[in-house]
């Protein structure tokens, strides 16, 4: 059984509209997207469809909203798993987000696994009368009950209006019977070539839907981080919503988003009053050295002079009037 699949396995490129038209006709639901099954009821059913009577439907809650509510239904998958041996990790925290890429992968596991249990056959398996054991599970059914019938009868109209054009045309093929015998009929299918470069083209939509999802997940984790409100009010965050929640592809959103970062910059520009102290401490210290060095060059002098200049220095003073010369 597929219990442990490789990241590219092929099970991991199999498309979401595949995966959702495997949900629906299993379990006769009407899901439109695969996060709608982000619950775990969903997965608890089809894990009862694999394996009859290993699931305890009357504890499963098809009517789950909140996450501890949810996550009871984790915790009855998980407790298959373990009654079945099967070592794959559910990442509960991020499928109860209803993520789409987390949950397109789980799904992609589960469909994988489903198709390995008895070749994916299900036994007389009556998905409708299972639910009605789980809460919320009869209001799921009549919910989808008016959207199977509206399908029945949408595929039972074209067949109608199919088998009408065909008897119109019937004449019409009679006369081309001897041009069709002479020509060589066309081929159902293009042949080889062909049916490999449908099988490309659809790996290759579907890696793209998952890279899509990747990067929207990446965005949407951005935007709740922006919303944190310890950081909502900075500006910086407010330029990255600028720019997250722009409608049209311009080049001026990202200016201007450049322009608001840039502004808070220039206000932040002038002087703090710790380094004007420290410019005008600075600037004293530089005038107590010019002081120090002048006292020295003072007192180199009055070493250097010889006794005659000492002598006339003294009478200089004398002559011109000193008190101290008398």
């Amino acid at each position: 059984m597929a219990t442990n699949i490789g990241m590219m396995d092929s099970a991991y490129f199999v498309g979401r509209s595949e995966i959702l038209a495997w949900i629906n006709s299993t379990l006769q639901l009407n899901l439109s997207k695969v996060e709608e099954a982000c619950s775990g009821a969903v997965h608890c059913q089809l894990m009862d469809a694999a394996h009859p009577g290993m699931v305890p439907m009357h504890k499963v809650n098809f009517d789950a909203k909140n996450e501890y509510e949810m996550i009871q239904n984790y915790k009855v998958l998980q407790d298959v798993f373990n009654k079945l041996k099967i070592t794959k990790h559910i990442e509960v925290s991020k499928l109860v987000k209803g993520r789409p890429l987390d949950n397109l992968e789980f799904m992609q596991w589960m469909k994988r696994y489903c198709d390995s249990v008895n070749g994916g056959a299900l036994h007389s398996y009556n998905p409708s009368e299972r639910r009605e054991a789980s809460k919320g599970g009869k209001e799921v059914t009549k919910k989808a009950a008016p959207s199977q019938s509206s399908n029945k009868s949408s595929t039972a109209a074209p067949k109608a209006q199919s088998s009408h054009n065909a008897r119109r045309n019937e004449v019409s093929s009679v006369n081309l019977a001897n041009q069709s015998q002479k020509a060589p009929r066309p081929t159902s299918s293009g042949g080889p070539a062909y049916d490999e470069k449908i099988t490309e083209l659809k790996l290759s939509v579907d890696s793209l839907e998952k890279e899509r999802d990747f990067y929207f997940g990446k965005l949407r984790d951005i935007e709740i981080l922006c919303q944190s409100p310890e950081i909502e009010h900075l500006l910086v965050v407010e330029a990255i919503k600028k720019i997250l929640y722009a409608t049209d592809d311009d080049a001026s959103v990202m200016a201007e988003a450049q322009a608001m970062l840039s502004s808070q910059q220039k206000e932040a520009e002038p002087l703090s009053p710790i380094a004007e102290i420290s410019e005008e401490k600075s600037s004293s210290e530089t005038q107590k050295r010019k002081n120090i060095v002048n006292f020295d060059v003072d007192a180199a002098s009055l070493t250097t002079l010889s006794p005659r200049q000492r002598i006339s220095d003294v009478s200089d003073v004398h002559c011109s009037g000193s008190p101290l010369m008398i």
